[in-house]
């Protein structure tokens, strides 16, 4: 199991500073993720399987990956990044 860090510094391109505290993180991570993105989020980081999580969030294969690519782009975005760092 990796945490929400490890998971994050996964799928950001390009980290220029170090991120927050895990309970910082989340906090942030709150403010700027929906609901179901940060679910989904927090999955990848237990490592839970991708059929689970689509039961869990009602979503079909489709709709699982156009949130998986929505919720990376957001995590790729300046303005969240630097939210994200200490």
């Amino acid at each position: 199991m990796s945490t929400l860090n490890e998971e994050i510094k996964k799928h950001i391109k390009k980290l220029m500073n170090p991120l927050k505290e895990e309970s910082e993180l989340l906090d942030t991570l709150k403010v700027k993720l929906t609901k179901k993105e940060l679910k989904l989020l927090r999955a990848w980081a237990n490592e839970t399987p991708q059929v689970e999580m689509q039961v869990k969030l009602s979503l079909d294969e489709e709709q699982y990956g156009a949130l998986s690519l929505k919720l990376i782009k957001k995590l790729n975005q300046e303005k969240i990044k630097q939210a994200l760092c200490s």
